[in-house]
C-alpha cells in the first residue's frame, strides 16, 4: 500500500510554491498526498514566523499533526524552523527540523527514514533553488522561484534573519524551468521570491528577466507576485503593454505616513509610491493594485494612521492585506519606544479592513461590461471558476468548461463581497 503524506503551508506565496514542489516529488515517487486533516504516515508543516500570530498558528498545526497520528513522521521546515530551531528540536512529537536552505531535501529525509536509515537534515548541501517541477497538485498556476532572501533589513522584519541575504537564481535555470512547465501544460506562470524586484544575475536585472520570459514561446500569461516598490525603472512600466503580462501587482506600501515609513526603514516616500501607481495606470488605466498595510507600528500616531486611511482609500487598492505590528526579537523595532496597545492595533486593523472592502466593491463594479481572460481552475457541471488577468475571481457558464483552459468572458454582475 502507498505511504501517505500530508502538507500544511503557512505564510507567503514562496512557501506555497516550495510546498507544491516538495509534494510533487512525493507524488512522483509513489506516495499518496492526502489532506492535512486526515491520518497520514508523514506530515510536513512549512511554517511562517513573520508575526507572533504566525508562530502561534505554526505550533498549533505541528501539535495537530501529532494528534492526528501520534506515530507519524512529523517534519517542520520554513521560517519558524530558523527562528526557533532549538525549541522545536526539544519537542518529542517532531522527528526532523529542516531549515530553509535544506528544505528541498524534505523528500529524501522522509524517504530515508522509512528505509530505516538515520537521515541528516543538513547532509544534502544548502540549495535554496533545489526544487523540482510542481505537478499543480494544489493550484493551476505554476509558481517559479527566481529569488530568495533580502538585504533591506526593515526595522520590523525578521525575514532577512530567517531567509538569509538576497540570492538570485541564474537566468538560464529560470527560463528552463518556465519552458518545462509550459511543456507540461502550464497556462499561467507566477514569479515568486522574497524580494523579486531586486533580482540580479549575470548582469540581468528584474526587467531584463521579464523581457526574456515574455519572449518564451507558448500560450501562457505571466503574473508577478508580491513586489517591493524599490528600484523599478521606466522599462518595468512599459512591459505591462505586453499582452502576456497580467495587469495586477501586489505592491507593498505598509504605511501612508512618511514618518512611519522612515522609522520602518522603507526606502521610498508615499508620493514616490503613488507615482509608480500612476505610471502603471498610464499604461493600463484599469490596472489592479493590492497592497499590505501594517497598523500599530511603534510610534504610529492617530495622525499617521489617518494618513494611511486617506492614502489607501484614494489609491483604490482592490484588496489590502492588513496586519498588526508584531514584536520580533532581534529587530530594531523591538527596541523602539511608544509600542502601541493591542486594543488600538485591533481597532485600526478593523478600520483598514472596512476601507479594503469598500475599495474592492468599487473596483469590481468598475469591471462591469469588460472582458476578462479567465483561467478555469475549478469546474462544477457547466460552471467554471477562475481568475481573470486583473486577478479578479470570476464564475462563468459554458457548455463544457475544462480546467486549465482560458475563456474570454464579459463581466455581467458582481457578487457581494465579505471581509
Amino acid at each position: 500500500m502507498k505511504k501517505t503524506v500530508a502538507f500544511k503551508t503557512l505564510g507567503c506565496r514562496l512557501n506555497q510554491y516550495e510546498t507544491d514542489a516538495i509534494a510533487s516529488e512525493f507524488q512522483r515517487n509513489g506516495y499518496r498526498v492526502v489532506p492535512f486533516r486526515e491520518k497520514a504516515d508523514a506530515y510536513v508543516i512549512n511554517t511562517c514566523t513573520v508575526t507572533g500570530q504566525s508562530d502561534h498558528k505554526s505550533f498549533y498545526e505541528i501539535n495537530r499533526a501529532a494528534r492526528l497520528n501520534p506515530s507519524a513522521v512529523v517534519v517542520v521546515t520554513g521560517c519558524l524552523a530558523e527562528s526557533e530551531t532549538e525549541k522545536l528540536k526539544k519537542q518529542k512529537n517532531i522527528a526532523y527540523v529542516v531549515d530553509n536552505g535544506h528544505k528541498h531535501a524534505v523528500f529524501s529525509i522522509i524517504e530515508s527514514h522509512f528505509n530505516g536509515e538515520i537521515p541528516d537534515p543538513a547532509g544534502s548541501g544548502r540549495d535554496v533553488f533545489g526544487f523540482g517541477l510542481t505537478e499543480r497538485l494544489f493550484h493551476t498556476r505554476s509558481f517559479i522561484k527566481i529569488q530568495d532572501g533580502c538585504d533591506h533589513f526593515c526595522t520590523f522584519c525578521i525575514v532577512p534573519f530567517v531567509r538569509g541575504r538576497a540570492e538570485s537564481r541564474p537566468v538560464g535555470e529560470v527560463l528552463d524551468n518556465i519552458r518545462d512547465v509550459i511543456r507540461q501544460g502550464a497556462r499561467e506562470i507566477v514569479l515568486t521570491g522574497v524580494n523579486i524586484g531586486r533580482y540580479e544575475s549575470e548582469g540581468v536585472n528584474f526587467e531584463g528577466l521579464l523581457e526574456r520570459i515574455l519572449d518564451v514561446p507558448g500560450d501562457f500569461r505571466l503574473r508577478i507576485s508580491s513586489i517591493e516598490p524599490y528600484g523599478l525603472t521606466g522599462r518595468f512600466y512599459g512591459l505591462f503593454a505586453h499582452p502576456k503580462l497580467a495587469p495586477h501587482l501586489h505592491l507593498c506600501l505598509q504605511s501612508g505616513s512618511d514618518t512611519v515609513l522612515r522609522r520602518m526603514r522603507r526606502m521610498y516616500a508615499v508620493d514616490e509610491f503613488l507615482g509608480m501607481m500612476k505610471k502603471l495606470r498610464a499604461v493600463r488605466p484599469d490596472f489592479n493594485f493590492t497592497t499590505d498595510i501594517m497598523v500599530g507600528f511603534p510610534g504610529e500616531t492617530e495622525e499617521d494612521f489617518d494618513l494611511s486611511c486617506r492614502v489607501v482609500r484614494d489609491a483604490g487598492f482592490s484588496h489590502i492585506h492588513t496586519f498588526k505590528y508584531s514584536l520580533r526579537q532581534g529587530t530594531k523595532a523591538a527596541l523602539m519606544e511608544d509600542q502601541i496597545p493591542e486594543k488600538v492595533k485591533t481597532e485600526r486593523s478593523r478600520v483598514i479592513r472596512l476601507i479594503s472592502l469598500e475599495n474592492r466593491m468599487k473596483f469590481l463594479r468598475s469591471m462591469m461590461g469588460k472582458e476578462q481572460l479567465v483561467l478555469a481552475e475549478k469546474i462544477q457541471g457547466h460552471t467554471g471558476k477562475g481568475y481573470g488577468e486583473h486577478f479578479v475571481p470570476v464564475r462563468f457558464t459554458h457548455g463544457d468548461p475544462q480546467r486549465n483552459k482560458f475563456y474570454r468572458v464579459t463581466i455581467t454582475g458582481v457578487a457581494e463581497q465579505k471581509d
